[in-house]
């Protein structure tokens, strides 16, 4: 049996925290946050201890943490957690900063210790299926890649002045299915931005409306789309074309009626946000996790993954801010 320490009982902590304690192979022993209430109140729901974080990382009866804390930190406790020779899984982005990232990265592979990422949607069963009958050859060679990603109603000013911008904290999961799908990193970057949603996220310095175009050394290309409002729900869609056809994932529904008439043809809307449309996949990269410790094998959303991505993002944010594409 896995025991987990949960550093960070935010909105995202209690997801894991519901994942560690439901699966059979792992166990919910101690929680920390900052904001002590919370993590009281998380740890009551399943029976842990409520643990200073240095605590949790020093205590050697604990396997493995999971860092749900924000942004800034996650270098700091990787580094930390590795070297007290626990197994990590961290949250993404792995920090706000590429240099920062590279060093953790660094330091965290010295100790041999496996960390994974957070990128949940590899894991989501209709994003797997197509990536299974692309390398299947189904539909030939990949040629072009287009991601939709719109969430339904911007965050809090609060939360955006610290998550290091649309392209570290939104986008991130997108360059990673990109990576995934494509079989490693882009040649170059260029990215166009707009403060269209929110006039405060302009005057924070961000872009809450945005299409980033990568090319790739096979002359593939790809194109994300992204908004921080859609007015009809959360919409999280793929297409890849290639030689001999074409895969695409649509949107989960709410429900899957569609009413016919006179007056024309209506159906649902996509789940209204990414708790409703990636909950299972959540699930299953936790799942992953532990898999992987148990049975000694690498995880499959590396550090190195983390990093990759981090490095997109760095490279989208400096094409808007100069209006040129940028090389990797």
């Amino acid at each position: 049996m896995l025991k987990v320490g949960l550093l960070g009982a935010g909105r995202i902590g209690q997801v894991h925290a519901v994942n560690i304690a439901g699966h059979p192979g792992s166990t919910l022993a101690a929680v920390s946050d900052i904001n002590a209430p919370a993590a009281e109140a998380l740890a009551n729901r399943f029976g842990a201890s409520v643990r200073a974080t240095a605590a949790i990382i020093d205590d050697d009866s604990i396997d493995a943490v999971l860092i749900a804390t924000s942004t800034d930190t996650h270098s700091d406790l990787i580094e930390a957690a590795t070297a007290a020779g626990k197994a990590v899984f961290c949250e993404k982005p792995v920090d706000l900063d590429l240099a920062r990232a590279r060093l953790c990265l660094e330091r965290a592979e010295a100790t041999g210790r496996p960390v994974m990422i957070g990128f949940n949607r590899r894991f989501d069963t209709s994003f797997s299926a197509l990536k299974s009958a692309f390398e299947a050859g189904e539909i030939g060679k990949g040629e072009l890649l287009s991601i939709t990603s719109f969430d339904p109603a911007p965050p809090p000013l609060a939360y955006v002045e610290v998550s290091g911008g649309l392209f570290r904290d939104m986008t991130i999961h997108d360059f990673d299915i990109a990576q995934w799908l494509m079989g490693g990193p882009p040649l170059t970057v260029s990215a166009k931005g707009s403060s269209l949603v929110d006039a405060g996220i302009g005057k924070a310095g961000d872009v809450d409306t945005a299409v980033v175009t990568l090319t790739y050394a096979s002359g593939a290309i790809a194109v994300i789309r992204n908004s921080r409002r859609a007015a009809y729900g959360y919409d999280q869609r793929i297409e890849l074309l290639g030689s001999d056809g074409l895969l695409q994932v649509e949107n989960v529904l709410e429900h899957s009626v569609r009413k016919s008439s006179a007056a024309g043809v209506t159906g649902a809307k996509p789940t209204y946000f990414f708790l409703e449309r990636y909950m299972p996949a959540y699930a299953a990269i936790w799942s992953a996790f532990v898999e992987a410790i148990d049975g000694g094998g690498p995880v499959p959303t590396t550090l190195a993954d983390g990093v990759a991505a981090l490095a997109v993002a760095e490279a989208a944010t400096e094409s808007v801010r100069s209006g040129r594409t940028v090389e990797l």
